[in-house]
């Protein structure tokens, strides 16, 4: 029986064998790694990257195709909204420290799922995702570029990142209204230590009028926290290097 595409999962399935195996030799999966995929849908990767691999887990929420994978024999099913996943659970139970994880992300929650997998970063050896083309661009934008964003500086504080490759809209069915693209996320062995839920916090301000100069948004929210250490509010939020971001987060932090 033919399933049909779920708009409220934002279901776009590949079906262009060629970007398949694009896909899977930037992936390059090896026999007996490791590996989770979101979002498997009709497994078209599933299939190659599981023929590699030897077995992988997956995890669907749409019922009627999680029942589907749960007739193939070389795959462990999870069942779930993907942000209510434990990724460091799931590879405890694959019997390693770190796991890798792919996926064609669903377009209208990538940026959840991408700030939820912050939180196991330490449990994650590398990470290949689809997604819209524009996402990706601010995911690897340098500064003083119209692109780097909030989510530009919370994950390059993460991760090494790269475009590997388009995808045009054909390539799916049913076609989305928009490009694609194939990210490359490689966590850092030894990040930046600083805490999160305050850089988190600090970027929102900064990039919450963007257009302003930051002493209109940052500067104030220094203000009000008699910061007394020295930070250019004279400039715009996406003129800011991440390595800056960072380092008034340490002082901030040392301050209080």
């Amino acid at each position: 029986m033919k399933h049909i595409a779920r708009k409220r999962f934002g279901q776009h399935f590949l079906s262009d064998a060629g970007i398949i195996d694009a896909i899977v030799r930037e992936i390059a999966p090896q026999p007996g790694q490791a590996m989770v995929e979101i979002g498997p849908g009709l497994a078209a990767l599933t299939q190659p990257l599981v023929e590699r691999l030897g077995k992988l887990t997956v995890i669907e929420l749409d019922r009627d195709l999680a029942a589907r994978l749960r007739g193939h024999g070389q795959l462990a099913v999870i069942e779930s909204d993907v942000l209510k996943v434990d990724f460091s659970a799931v590879a405890a139970a694959q019997g390693v420290a770190k796991t890798r994880v792919v996926g064609n992300l669903p377009y209208n929650i990538s940026t959840p799922i991408l700030f939820h997998l912050l939180g196991f970063v330490s449990s994650i050896e590398d990470q290949h995702f689809m997604l819209q083309k524009e996402v990706v661009d601010r995911m690897v934008a340098r500064p003083a570029t119209s692109d780097y964003s909030r989510l530009s500086v919370m994950l390059q504080w993460r991760y090494r990142m790269e475009d590997v490759l388009f995808v045009p809209p054909e390539s799916f069915e049913p076609a989305p209204r928009v490009d694609s693209a194939v990210v490359r996320m490689v966590p850092f062995a030894e990040p930046a230590e600083v805490d999160e839920k305050l850089l988190s916090e600090i970027v929102q301000v900064a990039f919450s009028q963007r257009r302003k100069i930051l002493r209109h948004t940052l500067g104030r929210w220094l203000e009000q926290r008699n910061f007394a250490g020295v930070f250019d509010v004279q400039r715009r939020a996406e003129e800011v290097p991440v390595d800056q971001y960072i380092a008034l987060v340490t002082a901030v932090s040392a301050a209080q």
